[in-house]
């Protein structure tokens, strides 16, 4: 009966290429089918760990899932792949900063105005500025990624605050194969939009090398909303001794951007000059019976607005973590985590004053598998910050497998975030704010059929959210207070079927159910997509349908508004005329829906862009 309904799959997989939206990448390395049996992740337990036996929602979005999209930052991908996860945007090209800036990551309802409630990760570094701390998101470039891996809910158990709704960890590219690899690329497309980028990769026995430069630039969608950009990255590692491997990198990034404000807004020209740079370096380890990692890491940064604000901040930390795979069927990992962030402002409560935080914390986290079927999870995190003092962080979670192919799991989470120096200091400042935190919920089932061709996984959550800080009256009367509290429901559900090497399928949907209104939170969220080969061509189509969306202004006073429905469709046609030449054409919201995320500024009617790239 299961041999006769996977049959029955691949044939109405063509109707569904019809009907729905259909993707398609194309690749020379591996010549027969093959389907990833364990899907394996770093994220939610420091270690590689199979996905089932991680009691956190995991999704993992993959290097050639972020290139059949043809997006140049990597957040959009999120929309497309993650259920649960939003993420705004204001123009073709550029999220900004400020009051009016996008790139605001929200999950399962959390979120911040800035983004300060979801953890953006580089290789497990955190990622976010110094005073405002929230990361800025033109700063990540797709072509840096090997994959990336998303927690949904809060982990602050692992990385403390500002993971309170959940993690995006960023996970770079490295040179696996001795030899070298070069990847030069070029677009063009609608509102002068431009990208030209390299990759350079290089291995040689112990040492490895990968380098990376990108530049993008875009007239705007309007008058004087230009953005333009320039990324450098490079990373290396050397292998010590077996099992011994010591990493280094660094990135740069710099980019000017123009804002003509809301249109429903007398225009004001707005500029923004940013540059923001990190360094890390990591000592990791991995034996028979331990595995773990020394690393330390510095994120800086400067911030000039036209009207008038300057900053410098910094965010440095180190982090030592041990994970003991103990013969009883116990993993244990304990780790210690310190982090100083801070800056310089010439605006606020404490003018051109240094102000930094401390954050000192030491966790332990087991997990034990009884029977071959069974694993139950539970840790514990003691957190202290130099100005809020201790908190303690839990985590309970269980997995079952069934079967081989069936697990069930859940988990009960506290998230956990600490105020900003912004918030205490800066604007509608409050000196005597106290932490925000949350209590998760959720339980999953994962699935697989017809021989893991077919993958599912359905999950249901709840999320309870007190302390939460909130804006309380206007200009210079306006303060922050701990007054919020939300209660969010809801289900998530992901889907991906391997027809075969040439077709395959991703889908998910979302539902949240809230107590109030919530910004940029889409109540229903459907996501559709695949890909398809056929000898030297390739397609790629993909949906996205938002229902009951609302939209605002982050200043007050908040003007609510309930956006129309919208249905997106994009579409991107690839060919390989020689082996190491690929041309592709990518046409960006085909039905040319009229349709806004952030209030006053609304998003491009069909666009298009085109372009190359040499692999060799």
């Amino acid at each position: 009966m299961l041999k006769r309904t996977c049959s029955f799959l691949k044939y109405i997989s063509v109707l569904f290429l019809a009907f729905f939206s259909v993707g398609i990448t194309y690749s020379q390395k591996n010549p027969k089918d093959s389907v990833k049996l364990e899907e394996v992740v770093v994220t939610g337990s420091k270690i590689e760990i199979s996905r089932k036996l991680v009691p956190l929602s995991v999704s993992q979005i993959s290097k050639d899932d972020i290139e059949s999209t043809g997006q140049m930052n990597i957040l959009p991908a999120l929309n497309t792949f993650v259920p649960g996860v939003f993420v705004t945007e204001r123009n073709i090209l550029g999220f900004g900063v400020s009051n009016t800036g996008a790139g605001s990551i929200t999950m399962r309802g959390v979120s911040s105005s800035p983004n300060t409630d979801v953890l953006v990760l580089i290789d497990g570094h955190p990622q976010y500025q110094g005073i405002f701390g929230h990361p800025l998101a033109d700063a990540y470039v797709a072509s840096d990624v090997e994959k990336v891996e998303v927690i949904r809910g809060p982990a602050s158990i692992l990385y403390g605050s500002n993971a309170m709704a959940g993690v995006v960890n960023i996970i770079t590219k490295q040179q696996h194969d001795d030899g070298l690899n070069v990847n030069l690329g070029a677009s063009y497309g609608s509102y002068n939009t431009q990208k030209y980028y390299g990759t350079i990769g290089y291995k040689k026995d112990k040492l490895s090398l990968f380098g990376s430069l990108n530049h993008d630039q875009t007239d705007g969608i309007r008058a004087n909303t230009d953005f333009n950009i320039n990324n450098a990255y490079a990373k290396l590692g050397y292998q010590l001794y077996e099992g011994l491997t010591l990493t280094a990198d660094y990135s740069l990034a710099k980019y000017v951007a123009n804002d003509n404000g809301p249109v429903n807004q007398t225009p004001v020209p707005y500029n923004i000059n940013i540059s923001r740079g990190k360094a890390s370096m990591s000592l990791e380890n991995k034996f028979e019976e331990s595995e773990g990692g020394l690393s330390f890491y510095h994120n800086f940064g400067t911030h000039n607005l036209s009207d008038g604000f300057h900053s410098t901040d910094r965010n440095d930390g180190a982090m030592l973590y041990q994970t003991f795979l103990l013969s009883c069927g116990t993993n244990v990992t304990v780790g210690v985590d310190f982090k100083q962030y801070g800056g310089i402002a010439n605006q606020g409560y404490k003018h051109d004053s240094l102000i930094t935080v401390n954050e000192l914390a030491g966790y332990a986290y087991a997990q034990h598998t009884f029977f071959n079927s069974l694993t139950v999870s539970g840790g514990l995190r003691l957190e202290n910050n130099s100005r809020f003092g201790n908190v303690l962080i839990p985590l309970v979670g269980l997995n079952y497998n069934l079967t081989e192919n069936t697990t069930f799991k859940g988990s009960v989470s506290k998230g956990y975030r600490s105020p900003t120096i912004m918030e205490l200091y800066l604007y509608a400042p409050n000196p005597n704010l106290q932490p925000e935190s949350l209590i998760n919920y959720e339980v999953s089932w994962l699935q697989s059929l017809c021989d893991h061709h077919l993958n599912l996984e359905l999950t249901a959550f709840k999320v309870v959210g007190n302390n939460m800080i909130q804006v309380v009256g206007q200009g210079f009367t306006a303060r922050r207070e701990n007054l919020g509290s939300f209660n969010n429901k809801g289900i998530e559900f992901s889907a991906r079927y391997v027809v075969n090497r040439h077709l395959q399928f991703h889908a998910n949907y979302s539902y949240l159910n809230s107590d109030s209104i919530i910004m940029a939170a889409p109540r229903r969220q459907v996501n559709l997509g695949g890909n398809y080969t056929y000898k030297i061509w390739g397609l790629n189509l993909s949906a996205q349908y938002i229902d009951k969306f609302y939209s605002a202004l982050s200043n007050p006073p908040y003007t609510v508004m309930l956006e129309p429905n919208y249905l997106l469709l994009n579409a991107r046609l690839t060919a390989r005329p020689l082996k190491y030449l690929e041309l592709f054409v990518s046409g960006n919201n085909l039905l040319n829906q009229q349709y806004q995320i952030n209030y006053g500024y609304p998003m491009p009617g069909i666009n298009f862009n085109a372009g190359f790239n040499v692999r060799f």
